[in-house]
């Protein structure tokens, strides 16, 4: 059953089916998880139909279900090293925060775009002009390194907000590593992640940035800055 060439839309629907009262849609996907075994019709009194997981297509749920849980932990352990890294290194670090950027248009005026940084900082300073706001984006899976890269918006609000964007590369389940640097567009600094620590592949391009604006002041009052593991002698 499992040679059939599933992909995440297969999950995807698979996980539907099972939250829903089943009925069906009718299109390719239905029929290659109908002719894989992982769903099964119904036909009730009136020959209405509807689509049930089979054990099978229970059984495939739970394995997508285990590897997205060792993703999402190999993911949050790598954004915790990173941000202990900032925070070694004397600087403020939030993770996870909603920012919102502008991007300009053509006619002048701006679109503003929802960024999730898995990694934002600030230098500890007084002056606005010094702060120096850096993003870490974490990647652990070679399709959602792929999938972000695509989004030139999500990048470019990244660039728009820190005057440096850095991509860390992780490894899959299999201990790969999911991407080089050439993987990378160039304005954005590359590290890996190896047994050894992060491993600098290639540095981010440094650019002056304006003085974060109120907007995002505000989101990072709301927010609580990450923790040491270790307690760290505070800097004057």
């Amino acid at each position: 059953m499992d040679a059939l060439p599933l992909t995440r839309q297969h999950h995807q629907r698979l996980r539907e089916m099972h939250r829903s009262a089943g009925w069906p849609c009718h299109d390719a996907l239905e029929i290659d998880l109908l002719a894989g075994g992982f769903l099964q019709r119904h036909f009730d009194a009136d020959a209405r139909e509807t689509l049930r997981l089979t054990d099978a297509g229970i059984a495939l749920l739970a394995r997508a279900h285990q590897r997205n849980r060792a993703q999402r932990d190999a993911h949050e352990h790598l954004v915790w090293c990173v941000a202990q890294s900032q925070l070694r290194q004397g600087r403020i670090a939030w993770c996870g925060l909603s920012l919102r950027a502008p991007l300009a248009r053509d006619d002048g005026g701006n679109d503003w775009v929802l960024a999730n940084p898995d990694v934002f900082s600030i230098r500890r300073s007084s002056r606005a002009d010094w702060l120096e706001p850096v993003v870490h984006e974490i990647k652990v899976s070679r399709a959602d390194l792929r999938s972000d890269l695509r989004q030139a918006n999500k990048r470019a609000a990244y660039l728009a907000m820190a005057g440096a964007v850095w991509y860390v590369l992780g490894r899959d389940a299999r201990g790969r590593a999911v991407g080089d640097a050439d993987d990378v567009p160039p304005e954005c600094g590359v590290l890996a992640d190896t047994p050894e620590g992060l491993r600098l592949l290639r540095d981010a391009p440094r650019r002056a940035v304006p003085a974060l604006p109120h907007h995002v002041w505000m989101a990072l009052a709301q927010a609580t800055p990450a923790a040491p593991d270790e307690p760290v002698q505070d800097l004057l």
